[in-house]
């Protein structure tokens, strides 16, 4: 029973127009659906991907834009990581962000890969990962030629205080692995656990970086909100639940989101996990040629759809 790689991340933005133009068109990730946040319905829920929004390709971001800036800390998902297909693409990309005006790291070989960090308007931390490993991942071509783009999540990074209480309930509930660590590259004085969901790439990966120096962090803009993992579909997602319960993890239980099924639990350092499944996807009410073009509400939202577009803001793209 394994968990199959990451599914999504998502985010906190205050600046929806920016955050779409550098998602889109300096990163060239496809805005595969515009909705809302169903816990908020006042405020838009976008989706960045791949061409069909495949499950493990997506950064996703809520339109919060009185949200404070995040500050950085630990007890938080404090880098998100996108892969390219090689050492190559990681050079060409450091020439485009400096061209674009964006500060971005030295090259660094980080647990075998060639490692670019850089962070969007907001100062969200990211990096890009050269990562050849096979996927279902289908580029979109649209500002960026194909064997450049970017290929889906890689590693994501959490910061926590110490690594044993996270660990256990990676490698004793979710059925992970450590399999390296490395030195932190923020402070050589620490370390970084690389735990494993499944045999793959870095879009398998967790990376916990243990800071016991920093204060927590503050949620806000520029900072992520959640991290999820795949599962095939709806029977293995009632296992997983099932599962979780079994060990006393206190979760959500089932929440429909349309396009994925979802629950959410927190790990013990406080970070909130989702695990979430791979069907139905984002074709599901719109076409997939035109996915993202207008704002997609799941059934249970449409009767509401006057007043929720009286209360959203219009967003010209």
């Amino acid at each position: 029973m394994n968990l199959l790689g990451l599914h999504h991340i998502s985010g906190i933005t205050g600046k929806i127009e920016q955050n779409h133009v550098f998602y889109t068109q300096t990163l060239g990730m496809r805005l595969v659906k515009k909705t809302v946040n169903q816990d908020d319905v006042r405020a838009y829920h976008l989706f960045y991907a791949d061409q069909r929004g495949s499950p493990g390709s997506d950064v996703t971001f809520f339109d919060w834009a009185h949200a404070a800036p995040e500050r950085f800390g630990s007890h938080s998902i404090s880098r998100t990581g996108l892969r390219v297909a090689s050492n190559e693409s990681i050079a060409w990309w450091q020439e485009r962000l400096h061209n674009a005006g964006i500060t971005t790291s030295s090259l660094e070989v980080r647990h075998n890969r060639l490692t670019l960090d850089f962070a969007d308007l907001e100062g969200q931390r990211l990096s890009l990962i050269a990562d050849s490993s096979e996927d279902n991942i289908l580029p979109w071509t649209a500002h960026i030629p194909a064997e450049y783009s970017i290929r889906g999540l890689g590693a994501v990074t959490l910061t926590i205080p110490q690594l044993r209480p996270t660990a256990e309930v990676l490698s004793k509930v979710l059925n992970m692995q450590q399999i390296a660590e490395y030195p932190s590259p923020n402070n050589s004085k620490y370390g970084v656990a690389v735990f494993q969901m499944t045999q793959g790439g870095s879009n398998t990966e967790l990376h916990l970086e243990i800071r016991p120096d920093l204060a927590p962090a503050r949620s806000g803009a520029g900072g992520m909100h959640h991290v999820a993992f795949r599962v095939a579909n709806a029977t293995s997602h009632a296992a997983w639940l099932e599962h979780l319960s079994a060990f006393g993890i206190r979760h959500s239980g089932l929440i429909d989101r349309f396009y994925f099924k979802a629950a959410y639990f927190r790990e013990p350092n406080g970070i909130l996990f989702e695990i979430s499944t791979d069907d139905p996807g984002f074709a599901t009410d719109e076409s997939a040629e035109t996915l993202g073009q207008r704002l997609a509400l799941p059934p249970f939202l449409e009767p509401k759809r006057a007043d929720i577009e009286k209360h959203l803001k219009p967003l010209e793209f």
